[in-house]
């Protein structure tokens, strides 16, 4: 089988690092990612093995997914090259050091879960998505008993009614399956500008700010990618780098400003941090975003 390894830059955590694509890890600190490419379906196993960064793959696509490793665990990036001088932002940031921003160069496989957070709870978009490889998806190559996400073809094919059993109402099912049909030009976004790779999914009706930008951070690579439509976001940055507990995107988008061109790592940071918004009567869970 092939193999990788790989010497990142110290200090390097490789749990929070795949976090950010998406990528989770196991209890024993090792973690699988299966996915399909150009060359076909693969499984490849990631650990950390002192400090190195050890990769098995499995599958007619191990060759060209273990290419794309360095881009996945982010070695490129410069956490240090982000700078938050005062408040609570700048000791979130020196305690996640070691979390790097990688790109998985999978648009299709990050539009999936992306528009499955549409409109519910993230609890209710994991459960979908689980449900929804399990029964769509097929085994990957190699011991790691792990599922393949759904290949275009196979949402594409697919009615919007069948996707009801997974919790999915028909108009996210029809994003999803209207995504399966053009994924191919959704692929090609990678090789566009931002605005163009931008313009590219936002092509897609039901693809909105929100999901563009989600899928711009994790397969795309742009680490200045903000969401915008958010519930929870806006009010949780608001609360963190200004102390006032109710925030709008416009308010949100200001304060992120100094930090271009690194306000990806600036979002997720804020959401890692643990800190919540104080909340002021009940809410809707729910997300009004595309």
């Amino acid at each position: 089988m092939p193999t990788r390894t790989i010497l990142p830059p110290e200090p390097f955590d490789l749990r929070a690092t795949l976090a950010t694509v998406g990528i989770r890890s196991r209890p024993e600190g090792e973690a699988w990612w299966a996915t399909r490419t150009a060359s076909g379906p693969a499984a490849v196993l990631i650990r950390a093995s002192g400090g190195a960064i050890e990769a098995e793959g499995w599958g007619s696509g191990a060759t060209e997914t273990l290419d794309r490793l360095s881009r996945v665990l982010g070695i490129d990036d410069d956490p240090l090259a982000f700078r938050a001088s005062t408040g609570p932002l700048r000791d979130i940031a020196r305690r996640a050091e070691g979390m790097h921003l990688g790109s998985t160069g999978a648009v299709f496989e990050s539009i999936v879960p992306t528009v499955l957070g549409q409109v519910v709870t993230g609890v209710e978009a994991k459960r979908s998505y689980r449900q929804l490889v399990r029964e769509l998806g097929e085994p990957a190559p190699g011991p790691g008993d792990v599922m393949l996400p759904p290949s275009p073809a196979v949402v594409a094919a697919l009615r919007y009614e069948e996707l009801h059993r997974f919790g999915i109402e028909r108009k996210r099912a029809q994003v999803l399956i209207e995504c399966g049909r053009r994924a191919q030009r959704l692929e090609e976004a990678l090789g566009m500008s931002p605005t163009d790779a931008r313009a590219r999914l936002r092509a897609v009706r039901g693809i909105g700010p929100w999901t563009s930008e989600g899928v711009m951070g994790v397969a795309y690579g742009d680490r200045d990618a903000v969401p915008t439509g958010d519930h929870n976001l806006p009010s949780l940055v608001t609360w963190i780098l200004a102390g006032r507990p109710r925030g709008t995107d416009d308010e949100m988008l200001e304060l992120l400003e100094p930090f271009r061109p690194y306000r990806r790592r600036a979002v997720l940071l804020v959401k890692r941090s643990g800190i919540k918004a104080p909340k002021y009567g009940p809410r809707s869970a729910l997300r009004s975003h595309l």
